[in-house]
């Protein structure tokens, strides 16, 4: 919060973003809608932009430790997190349809970094991977920016309690409607 309203804020949000995607536990979310409040004249696209294009570099960051540095460094991650059985039901979701599983994880509260580790584990396509991840991380970024700019501090308490569950019914409409449609 104390870095929220300094000039180096977009180094910040966009640091935490790189980081969130592979490592740390954080969501940008929580600074990128602190940055808009602190900072009235701030611009929502530029900042969503900037959370966007560093979160898709931290995943490739991920995707990097899974495809190559696994053993040393994918594997104690993903035990320091408990999510080994999180990482066995991507190995499933990833054969069914990587595009749309990356995406859900891009787009929704599911840990992503997860994803992007075990994306470049089970060797995924480069361009099926940053293509979800753009996309699912950007309508995420956008729409919290967008609301954050366009409702301040009014939006923020039904944003964080109810974001989570608003994304989850999204990407559960998502599924039907690829499932109804394919």
């Amino acid at each position: 919060m104390h870095h929220s309203s300094k000039e180096s804020a977009p180094w910040w949000l966009a640091g935490i973003s790189f980081a969130e995607s592979s490592f740390f536990p954080i969501p940008p979310d929580l600074f990128l809608s602190a940055i808009l409040i602190a900072k009235k004249g701030a611009s929502w696209f530029r900042l969503a932009l900037i959370t966007t294009g560093a979160s898709v570099v931290g995943g490739l960051f991920g995707y990097l430790i899974g495809y190559s540095f696994f053993s040393l460094i994918g594997a104690p991650l993903i035990s320091f997190y408990h999510a080994e059985d999180a990482f066995h039901q991507v190995e499933q979701l990833f054969s069914g349809n990587a595009f749309l599983a990356i995406f859900l994880a891009a787009f929704t509260p599911i840990p992503y970094k997860v994803f992007t580790i075990a994306a470049g584990f089970f060797k995924i396509n480069l361009l099926t991977f940053i293509v979800a991840s753009f996309i699912g991380r950007g309508m995420r970024f956008f729409v919290v920016a967008y609301l954050f700019k366009t409702f301040g501090e009014k939006i923020g308490s039904l944003v964080y309690r109810y974001f989570n569950i608003a994304a989850i019914i999204f990407a559960i409409l998502l599924v039907v409607l690829v499932i109804y449609v394919f």
